[in-house]
């Protein structure tokens, strides 16, 4: 046998060795984490939760729902609600948010169907939980008093002055081309106070996930329970379970759910659910 060629042989198998060794190192790690992610996430569905606001979102949106958003268009039909913000990148009065008129208390769950309708690959969507204003003047505790103040929805109106969690997702940086570069992210507002976003995201960021292309239903389930917050995304074939832990902020305890597109971001929604736990 050619001895240069055995050498090589050898130090292409332990180099294979070395490296299938690491890779096993972290999968363990990364499967021991999921599953204990996963335990408590299958362990809070099997909880008995009682069912209090349902819409298909077939029939007509403002029984159930307002909307902040000059140019804002929402429409029904027997495929679901289409929410479409406005047409104008990088324009405020494009942003758009519809709110439920009720509001939540407690430990919820949020279940939906969601399905990208557009082509964008920058900008967000986000799911608001739980908002309630800061208190300070002119921005009372029930948002819907003051609605007047968020017909052009700037982001700023938001994280300035409510308190809520927040989660990011089919979403991009503003400038992205890269469809690949989605990501998924939480943030707990901090009202009235200087820091505005910096320093509000709760850890950690998920990114490049693969999901939400356009035209694809996806089921979404987001559970809140404490300082837990799960976010369960599935399709027919990809799942993703995201997983937050709040306790360095500030709980929130109440308020209404919201969907904010910014700019050009356009879906579908359907069977929209909202549960809370029967022992509360």
């Amino acid at each position: 046998m050619d001895m240069n060629k055995m050498g090589m042989n050898v130090q292409s198998l332990v180099f294979l060795m070395c490296v299938s060794c690491l890779i096993a190192g972290c999968a363990g790690i990364h499967d021991s984490t999921t599953d204990s992610h996963w335990q408590i996430f299958q362990e809070l569905c099997d909880a008995n939760w009682k069912e209090i606001f349902f819409d298909s979102c077939t029939e007509d949106w403002s029984d159930r729902w307002t909307l902040d958003g000059l140019k804002a268009k929402v429409t029904n039909s027997d495929k679901g609600m289409d929410f479409k913000a406005g047409p104008i990148r990088r324009e405020n009065a494009s942003h758009a948010v519809m709110w439920t008129k009720e509001s939540f208390a407690g430990n919820i769950r949020i279940d939906y169907e969601y399905t990208k309708l557009e082509d964008v690959v920058e900008a967000v969507t986000i799911l608001y939980i739980q908002a309630t204003g800061s208190g300070a003047e002119g921005y009372g505790k029930d948002i819907s008093n003051w609605a007047d103040k968020r017909e052009v929805a700037s982001m700023g109106k938001y994280f300035n002055h409510m308190n809520l969690y927040h989660i990011s997702y089919a979403a991009f940086e503003v400038g992205n081309i890269d469809p690949a570069k989605d990501y998924i992210r939480a943030r707990r507002y901090i009202p009235e106070s200087s820091i505005g976003l910096a320093n509000t995201g709760l850890k950690p960021d998920y990114f490049e996930t693969g999901l939400f292309k356009k035209g694809i239903p996806h089921k979404i389930t987001v559970i809140k329970k404490g300082y837990d917050l799960f976010m369960y995304i599935r399709n027919p074939e990809k799942e993703q379970l995201c997983y937050w832990k709040t306790d360095a902020f500030p709980p929130i305890l109440e308020g209404r759910i919201g969907l904010r597109h910014m700019w050009t971001r356009c879906a579908r929604y359907r069977n929209f659910r909202i549960s809370q736990l029967n022992d509360q």
